[in-house]
């Protein structure tokens, strides 16, 4: 599976307006192309953040994907968004335990590490990440996207509630340190999300 960000940032006040376009109309576009397995919507409501992913098949399709997204994609931002990042990723962990749920949670966890060391990101996050998670009440989904060539990844954590989201703190803590040291990982960002939908396709 192949993934696509979007980070958008702007007016707090305005991101209603994107929302909505968003769960309408972006998900009317990205349903008639080829290989699309589903999107998700995430939003800060309080700093004015949207962070959205869609899932691909293959790589050939998100990229196929793309040029009709590009053009549209500051239609439906507007004219909540001043600033908007887009970032391509591989799936390479996603371990699935319950749909979340709208109004739930998702933390971000931002990572950088030498190319070289991808596959050694991937296998310390399915033997050491993927376990301490999983019995973790309330969660939903646990997920690695990872660029080999940029040295970038995204960890995501989704839970079926926020007030589960907020309990796991502590535990996810204890599991990015044992993680990032044994991996050779930089965490340079950490972000908590509600859950706007969230219907990828991932089974």
């Amino acid at each position: 599976m192949f993934v696509r960000t979007v980070y958008a940032t702007g007016d707090p006040a305005l991101l209603g307006t994107a929302v909505r376009s968003l769960n309408s109309q972006g998900r009317d576009l990205l349903e008639e192309r080829p290989g699309y397995r589903g999107a998700s919507v995430f939003a800060d409501r309080v700093l004015g953040k949207i962070l959205t992913a869609s899932w691909w098949e293959t790589e050939e399709a998100r990229r196929n994907s793309d040029e009709v997204m590009r053009e549209r994609r500051a239609g439906l931002l507007e004219p909540f968004a001043g600033t908007v990042a887009v970032a391509a990723y591989e799936a390479a962990v996603v371990h699935h335990l319950a749909h979340p749920l709208q109004g739930g949670g998702l933390r971000v966890t931002r990572l950088e590490f030498d190319p070289p060391d991808a596959d050694l990101v991937i296998d310390t996050f399915r033997s050491t990440v993927v376990p301490r998670a999983e019995s973790l009440p309330g969660l939903a989904r646990i997920s690695l996207l990872i660029d080999r060539e940029g040295g970038r990844g995204v960890a995501g954590a989704l839970f079926t509630d926020r007030t589960c989201l907020a309990a796991s703190r502590a535990a996810m803590a204890g599991a990015r340190h044992a993680a990032t040291a044994k991996a050779h990982v930089d965490v340079v960002g950490l972000e908590e999300f509600e859950v706007v939908y969230a219907d990828a396709r991932l089974d």
